[in-house]
């Protein structure tokens, strides 16, 4: 496996954060893929677990679940759940939250879980996942997950969706929980998750992609430019690939709110502008735009994927169920490599020794989601399986610890295993 470990700042395991790390490159930090061969299929378990977000691994067979309640107002919890059977081995109990949005949970390197969801933060002991520290955020928002900075720092910021207001960045000590720094507030909102490389926090905000730099203290770059709203009809962006001398992601995000009205992002976009790969420099910030497929009205609520070592990187348009992966060139340009029809809404999962990429795939037809397991050189289908969720997954996928992977929907938790077919 080519993916190396995120930051001391996290535990040395298989997948200790979302996406497994701050740079989220979607890769395990050690294994092997899947490995799917002829004579091989999926097969799935699915646990009904409302409002499941992701899970993360500690040491072998430790498995940790976020979820939470739904509704104006509401509690998180985190559970160690079984790795086979998906059952609570044992939970933290409800945790105060207040406002919903999908939160985050990482193992920090001295092996403690822990947690934003709504405006609170909170360490939990990994065994009995006791309270070992809380934090109420100072904004009546929801914050929508953290990043964890090579020195420990844990850096959250409000959900900038409904509100005018710019968005606050916060950092906080790992273990205390007590603020490191005075608020930073950005020059606009950032509806999208951090992400981080070293001590450099990157934040896609509603106009720019912005970068900063810790020491004790938040610099803003001002040389970076980082403007990605050039086109009329063009909306805001989400989460960043930190990868190959860029910040990838994929813009076009206005109209996610109406995903609860049919469980799923078909059809449900509100950009009359194409929806594009965006790639910024790391250099200097310039930006170039890239159509996923040229339709209007695309949305997506969640990042590209990128292959450092086949130079492919995989973006995706949610509302008009379009996958197109590009090949990235040594100059930063790109050309289509390969396009397939798919909607896929939640982050995915990339193998690099495999060339096995984790997606989804929602039917509207029979209202059930499937995970699809593609090859990103080519596009082609390796395995497929309903995961039993009749929602379309928009949130976090994980590997497991062997030929298996975990798939988080609202309506819960689904367990997906090679086996021999019947």
């Amino acid at each position: 496996m080519v993916g190396s470990h995120p930051s001391p700042a996290y535990y040395p395991s298989r997948w200790p954060a979302e996406d497994g790390g701050p740079r989220r490159n979607q890769v395990p930090h050690s294994g092997t893929g899947l490995d799917l061969r002829p004579g091989e299929r999926l097969a799935a378990h699915f646990r009904f677990d409302p409002a499941a977000t992701m899970v993360v691994q500690r040491d072998e067979g430790e498995l940790y679940l976020q979820r939470h309640t739904l509704g104006p107002d509401t509690v998180g919890m985190v559970e160690r759940i079984d790795p086979i059977t998906l059952e609570t081995i044992v939970s933290s109990g409800e945790l105060p939250a207040g406002p919903t949005w999908p939160g985050g949970i990482a193992v920090a390197a001295d092996g403690s879980i822990l947690q934003t969801y709504g405006r609170w933060a909170h360490r939990l002991d990994p065994h009995t996942l006791e309270v070992l520290a809380a934090r109420e955020l100072p904004r009546a928002r929801p914050y929508n997950s953290f990043v964890l900075l090579d020195d420990g720092t844990m850096v959250t910021k409000d959900f900038g969706k409904d509100t005018d207001e710019p968005t606050g960045i916060m950092a906080l000590d790992p273990v205390t929980l007590e603020p490191r720094a005075a608020e930073f507030v950005l020059p606009e909102r950032s509806i999208a998750r951090l992400s981080a490389d070293g001590t450099t926090l990157f934040v896609v905000g509603t106009e720019h992609v912005f970068r900063l730099e810790w020491d004790d203290g938040w610099t803003l770059d001002t040389a970076f430019d980082g403007l990605y709203r050039t086109i009329a009809g063009q909306t805001y962006g989400w989460d960043a690939v930190i990868a190959s001398g860029a910040a990838w992601f994929l813009d076009n995000g206005e109209g996610t709110e109406g995903f609860m009205a049919k469980g799923s992002f078909r059809t449900n976009g509100a950009s009359p502008a194409p929806l594009h790969l965006v790639r910024a420099d790391l250099t200097d910030g310039s930006v170039t735009l890239h159509e996923i497929c040229g339709a209007p009205m695309g949305i997506v609520a969640n990042p590209p994927v990128v292959d450092e070592s086949r130079a492919i990187a995989v973006g995706f348009d949610s509302a008009n169920a379009t996958m197109t992966a590009f090949d990235i060139h040594g100059d930063g340009t790109t050309s289509v490599r390969w396009r397939r029809e798919q909607g896929h809404g939640p982050h995915m999962v990339l193998y690099p020794d495999t060339g096995e990429l984790v997606t989804h795939d929602h039917d509207l037809e029979r209202m059930m989601e499937q995970l699809v397991v593609l090859d990103i050189g080519t596009g082609a289908e390796r395995g497929r399986v309903d995961t039993g969720s009749p929602l379309m997954a928009p949130v976090f996928p994980a590997p497991g610890f062997g030929r298996d992977l975990y798939s988080c929907a609202f309506p819960g938790i689904t367990r997906i295993r090679v086996e021999p077919e019947a």
